[in-house]
């Protein structure tokens, strides 16, 4: 179980979560124990460029929304690099990075999944 597992639960469950993810993938957009700040997310409503926690071929990654299948209800998920991670369906993606270090990031009012949205645990 890798360290993002634990706070995918969380945010699977409904609670926003702030933490300090670790790694250089995604900088400079997030540095390495900067801390972030994620909310569930309504993956319908998800963008090009939106920061998701999500779980590709059983991993958990903070990284970038990169190609949207809305057809497939599936996202494509990259790092801050180049490197693709892979495509997940809607059901593994946990959440939206709302903040990074306390400032909030644009382009997610209206994505956060609030209590009776559908897909609610």
């Amino acid at each position: 179980m890798g360290a993002l597992d634990a706070v995918a639960g969380r945010v699977a469950g409904g609670a926003t979560v702030s933490f300090r993810p670790s790694g250089s993938s995604m900088v400079p957009l997030i540095r390495s124990r900067q801390p972030v700040t994620v909310a569930p997310v309504d993956p319908s409503k998800l963008e090009v460029g939106d920061i998701v926690l999500a779980r590709v071929a059983g991993t958990v990654y903070l990284h970038l929304v990169s190609a949207l299948d809305p057809a497939g209800n599936r996202v494509q998920i990259s790092n801050n690099r180049g490197r693709v991670n892979g495509w997940t369906g809607h059901a593994r993606v946990f959440g939206i990075c709302v903040a990074v270090d306390g400032t909030p990031r644009s382009g997610t009012v209206g994505k956060v999944r609030t209590a009776g949205s559908p897909g609610d645990p």
